[in-house]
C-alpha cells in the first residue's frame, strides 16, 4: 500500500474525501492543480491564464461547465466544491478512484455527474472504491459490496447476491425490527400554530414563502438543487437575513437572528455539519452543552457538575458511541457526530427544530434511530421542519410536504399512503 498521499498519486490512485478537500481561500483552478504549479510557470511566474484554461478543460472533462475556474473557492456552495474535488481527482486520469461519502453533499444532478464518471472508469477497466451508507446507491453503482462494521470486514457480496435486507443486517449487526419510517397515516394537524412565516424573502433564492407550523407536526420541505430549501432553513433560524416578510413565533417574537431563535426555544441542524453545526476539536461535552450554557450558569459561572450531568444524559439518551464525554468530536463516526448535534438541541429543550438533511452520511441503523427520535419528539408536541433531498424520507416522515421551485412554493401535499414520489416530482420540475 502507498505510504503517503503523494506516493498514492504517483501510483495513479486518487481520492475524494468525506469532508471538505478544497482550500477555500484560493481559486478553483489553483485547487485543481495544487502542487502542480511548476507546469504552468512562465518566466518564473505561474501563468493564471494557462492555469484557468487547463482547469476549465478539467471541469469540462467531467461534465461540469458552470463552475468558473477563476472564482475563489469560498464563493462556491458545498456541491460545487465537491465537484471541484472530483475534477482535481480526475485531472491525471487515475487507475483507481476512491470516493468517500461524497454523494451526501450532492444534488440529484451532481450525483448523476459523479456516476457518469464512475461508469466511464468502469468501461475503461479502471477501479472505483465507492464508500457509502446509501444502500440504494450501492446497489445501483457497485458490482461488488464489502460490508465493514466496527473496523472489521463482515462479508463480501457479488451482484447476484445483493439483497437490501441482508446488507442492512450485516451493517448494523442485527435485524432491523420495527418500522423504518412512521407507520401511521394520521397526518392530521390539531396543535396550535407555533411559527408563522409570512412572505419570507431572502437575498438568495427564497421568494414570498408563507406557511404555518403547528405543535406536534413534522413539516417537510423538498425541491431540486437550487430550489431554495436549504436557504429557507437558514432564514427561518435567523442565520441569514430576511429582507422582506417575517418569521414569527406564537408569542409574537420575531426571529431576526440566531441568538433570538435559540433563546426562543428553537434548534437548527445544518446540512453542512462539520463546518456549521459542531466544533470538531472540542469535546463531546463542550459541544453537547453549548446551547445550554446560560441555563447551567450560576452568577455568571458554569456549574461543572450540571454540565457533566447534562452531557451524560445526552450521550445516554441518544446512545452516542464514544470513549468518554471528553473525547474530541472529530474522532467520532458521522452518525455519532450527528447524534451530538441532535442532542445539544434536545438537551436545551428546543420545542421547534429545523433539520436540514439530518440523516446525511449516516448508516441505516442510525437513520432508523433518528426517525424514531423525530417521531417521539412529534408525539411530545415538538414541531419539526424537515428539509430533505430524499423523497422517501419526506414521504415517510412528514405530516405535510411543501415543495419549493425556484425559491417559491410550487406544491403542498398531506400525508397519505397514496402519496408517491412521482406526485412530488411533478411539483418540482
Amino acid at each position: 500500500a502507498p505510504a503517503s498521499v503523494v506516493e498514492a498519486q504517483k501510483k495513479a490512485v486518487a481520492m475524494i474525501v468525506q469532508e471538505m478537500g478544497t482550500a477555500p481561500e484560493i481559486t478553483v483552478a489553483e485547487n485543481i492543480f495544487l502542487g502542480k504549479e511548476p507546469a504552468f510557470r512562465k518566466n518564473g511566474f505561474v501563468s493564471k491564464k494557462e492555469l484557468n484554461k487547463a482547469a476549465a478543460a478539467a471541469l469540462a472533462k467531467i461534465g461540469a461547465h458552470d463552475i468558473p475556474p477563476a472564482a475563489p473557492t469560498f464563493t462556491l456552495n458545498l456541491e460545487q466544491r465537491k465537484i471541484v474535488e472530483l475534477a482535481k481527482a480526475m485531472v491525471d486520469d487515475p487507475d483507481v478512484l476512491i470516493v468517500d461519502e461524497t454523494t451526501t453533499a450532492l444534488s440529484h444532478d451532481g450525483r448523476e455527474l459523479l456516476f457518469s464518471v464512475i461508469e466511464d472508469m468502469r468501461k475503461r477497466k479502471k477501479g472505483v472504491i465507492f464508500i457509502s451508507h446509501d444502500l440504494e446507491e450501492l446497489l445501483s453503482v457497485c458490482t461488488i459490496i464489502t460490508v465493514l462494521r466496527d473496523g472489521n470486514i463482515i462479508g463480501t457480496l457479488t451482484k447476484d447476491q445483493f439483497d437490501e435486507d441482508t446488507i442492512k443486517t450485516m451493517m448494523v449487526g442485527r435485524e432491523l425490527t420495527g418500522h423504518y419510517y412512521r407507520a401511521d397515516y394520521d397526518g392530521g394537524v390539531t396543535g396550535e400554530v407555533v411559527l408563522r412565516a409570512k412572505n419570507v424573502t431572502g437575498a438568495d433564492l427564497v421568494e414570498d414563502v408563507s406557511f404555518e407550523l403547528h405543535e406536534g407536526e413534522i413539516l417537510g420541505f423538498g425541491g431540486l438543487a437550487g430550489g431554495g430549501i436549504h436557504e429557507l432553513g437558514r432564514l427561518l433560524f435567523g442565520i441569514d437575513k430576511v429582507i422582506y416578510g417575517s418569521v414569527e413565533l406564537a408569542d409574537g417574537t420575531k426571529i431576526t437572528d440566531a441568538n433570538t431563535a435559540v433563546r426562543s426555544g428553537m434548534g437548527y441542524v445544518s446540512k453542512n455539519r462539520d463546518e456549521e453545526a459542531i466544533m470538531l476539536q472540542a469535546s463531546i461535552r463542550n459541544n453537547a452543552v453549548l446551547p445550554s450554557l446560560s441555563r447551567l450558569a450560576r452568577r455568571g459561572m458554569i456549574a461543572p457538575r450540571k454540565e457533566k450531568t447534562l452531557a451524560q444524559e445526552i450521550i445516554d439518551e441518544l446512545r452516542v458511541k464514544c470513549q468518554s464525554m471528553e473525547q474530541k468530536v472529530c474522532f467520532l463516526s458521522g452518525g455519532n457526530k450527528q447524534k451530538v448535534v441532535f442532542g445539544k438541541w434536545i438537551g436545551n429543550g428546543a420545542k421547534i427544530l429545523i433539520l436540514d438533511c439530518p440523516t446525511r452520511g449516516v448508516d441505516v441503523g442510525v437513520k432508523q434511530a433518528m426517525y424514531q427520535l423525530m417521531y417521539e419528539l412529534r408525539c411530545r408536541g415538538n414541531a419539526i421542519i424537515l428539509i430533505s433531498e430524499e423523497l422517501p424520507e419526506l414521504i415517510g416522515m412528514s405530516d405535510r410536504i411543501i415543495i419549493l421551485k425556484n425559491g417559491k412554493i410550487s406544491g403542498e401535499f398531506k400525508r397519505s399512503p397514496e402519496l408517491s414520489e412521482q406526485d412530488i416530482i411533478r411539483a418540482m420540475i
